[in-house]
Order: C-alpha cells, then structure tokens, then sequence
C-alpha cells in the first residue's frame, strides 16, 4: 500500500515554473529592444501583491517580477490570468479589444485589487511606469513562456525568503533590470548556472541572454523539463510587438548602427563579428504550442520527469534540515539560496 502511494506524494511534491520572455513594444520598445522578464510560479501565489503563500486547489499561481516606479517597491506578485488579460476569469477575456475596453478592465481590477500599493503608485506614462504595467500585459506584446520544474522545497524557501526580505526598489536600467532580477531567482534554482555574460551583452543582462541560458541548460539536463509556450497578443489595443534582441544585436541591427560606425568603425565592427559569432542564438522553435486563455493550464502540466536535477537534492536536504520553510532564509544548512538583494525593468 506504502509503494502505491509514492506516485501520488510526488506528484504532489513536484510543480512548475516558467520564465516569461516579454516582447518589446511601442517607442520604447524601438529604442530598447530588449524587453521584459517575469518568472511565473505554479505554486506560489500572491496573498497581497507584497506577499507570498502556497496556492491553494483550484489557483493558477502568480508572476512575480521587478518594477520602476511602484511606490519604492522593488518587486510585485499577480495572479496568472489578471497579469496577462486584467481579469479574474479566463472565460472573461476578451477575444479583440480597444483603449478604452483595456483601461476599463485595467481599473476595475486596480480598485479591487491593488490599491494596497498605496495612493502614490500612478498609473504610468509615456517616460514612467506605474500600476498599469502589472495587469493586462497580453493586451501590449507576445510572451514566450520557458517552463521548468520545481519542488516544494525550493518553493518554499523561496516563499520565506521573499516575505522576509525587504522589498525596496533596486531597478536600475542597465546593471540592475528586470532580466537581473529573473537572473538571481533562477541562480536560486540551479546555482550556478545564471551569471552575467560580457558577450554579447557588454555584462548586462537581458531578457533574451537569460532565456537562452534556461534553454541551453534545460537541454544538457532533460530532467529539468524544459518546454516553450507561445501566449499570443491579444489584437486590437496594440501594434504586434517585436523580437526580443541581445544588445549587440540591438545596436547592428537598428538605427544605433549609423552613428556608431561614424564615430567608432572599429568598434562597430567588433560589435557586428561579436554578433555574428555569439549574438544570433535562435530561442523559439518553429511551431511552439500556442496558449489561448482556455488552454493556459497547459502551461502547468504534470511533469515528465517531476525533478530539478541540479539543485532539488542539496535543497530538498537543506530544507529538511531546516526543519521548516521559515527556517531556510539565512541559514547555513540552505547553501542554495542565495540573497535576493540586487535587481526590475
């Protein structure tokens, strides 16, 4: 009876995550093509947008990612579906929408739901983000979902560690961004793994580099279960966003290019070899299963290999040599996790 049962406790034992590569869009979008980054949990959910806790039955877990402009804060937790279409209810949204529909569906959560941020959080502009960056995100660009798997050890500490942190703004646009952010969390999973390149990013970390990095490492370890989603744009408020690019990639191949050579040929052309050699990794495969909001739950689907095949073990031990999920953030027995002091978009 014992061993009929052990399918069933992992089972429960084990979820997913994803890393969300956002496309870049509008005019900020053309003058940095580099995007956004969000990590999406499976079993994490947001009890205030400050506060994690485990999800209960029938939750769709919460994006947690890194912002300028809310209120001081450095890092904010939506449910899945009000972060991608602004409502609660898959059945809800919106097939084809229009300004005015998208910023009545972006208030009516704000007033039910975020307004614990504080009076001081606006809405965002032209130059300046605000709350409107936290709800409604398909409605301005495609995102590209990286999944990967987890435990509940790994969950767990990282729940207690968020909670207990302090949440104050760290963004910084080239050194501390969104993409830096994303980065310490995954480190957090598989340690090691996600430091900053020289190229063909200049030491900085983008969305696009830290996917490939998921992507390369989710390939040499199937165990990881690596799979990519595509959550389409929905049409109508928007322009179709754009590719996500590197930053050598985004200052050949636009109009950065012209005044570049200008000034510094030789630099330029480093710049062109440097992209040509490491700057053209191709993240996307040709037909990836494309999401609809009725399908999103494919996203958390069981598991093949339900483990994390480099960090799950020295964390699954640490964890039960902490005693308890409160236990783990600073402790010595947790090794894996590591302090998320730096990094938002």
């Amino acid at each position: 009876m014992a061993l009929a049962l052990i399918p069933f406790v992992s089972q429960r034992c084990h979820a997913q995550a994803a890393l969300l590569m956002e496309e870049p869009y509008g005019f900020f979008g053309a003058l940095n093509p580099t995007g956004h980054t969000a990590v999406y949990f499976e079993r994490i959910c947001a009890e205030t947008p400050v506060k994690l806790r485990r999800c209960q039955p029938g939750e769709m877990g919460a994006v947690i990612a890194r912002y300028q402009g809310i209120d001081g804060l450095d890092w904010v937790a939506i449910p899945l579906i009000p972060y991608l279409y602004s409502v609660e209810n898959v059945a809800a949204v919106p097939a084809h929408v229009n300004r005015s529909l998208v910023v009545e569906l972006r208030n009516q959560y704000h007033e039910a739901h975020l307004l614990s941020l504080g009076n001081d959080v606006p809405p965002g502009d032209f130059l300046h983000g605000g709350w409107t960056e936290l709800v409604g995100v398909a409605y301005e660009r495609r995102i590209y979902a990286f999944r990967f798997n987890t435990t509940a050890e790994q969950d767990d500490a990282f729940i207690a560690k968020m909670n207990r942190s302090p949440n104050r703004s760290h963004f910084e646009l080239l050194f501390s961004n969104c993409a830096d952010f994303a980065r310490v969390i995954l480190d957090n999973y598989f340690p090691g793994t996600f430091n900053r390149s020289i190229f063909p990013d200049a030491g900085m970390t983008t969305p696009k580099q830290i996917t490939y990095k998921l992507e390369r490492y989710g390939s040499r370890h199937p165990g990881t279960g690596v799979a990519v989603f595509e959550i389409p744009q929905i049409p109508g408020y928007r322009r179709l966003s754009r590719a996500n690019k590197s930053i050598d990639e985004s200052l050949v191949t636009t109009i950065y290019a012209v005044p570049i050579a200008i000034v510094n040929p030789y630099l330029a052309g480093g710049l062109f070899v440097d992209y040509l050699v490491r700057g053209r990794y191709h993240l996307i495969p040709k037909n990836p299963q494309v999401l609809s909001p009725a399908t999103l739950a494919s996203l958390t689907a069981p598991p093949a290999d339900k483990q994390n095949p480099l960090s799950a073990n020295d964390q699954a031990s640490s964890a039960a040599a902490a005693g308890s999920p409160d236990q783990i953030p600073g402790s010595t027995a947790n090794p894996g996790l590591k302090e998320i002091t730096d990094e938002h978009e």
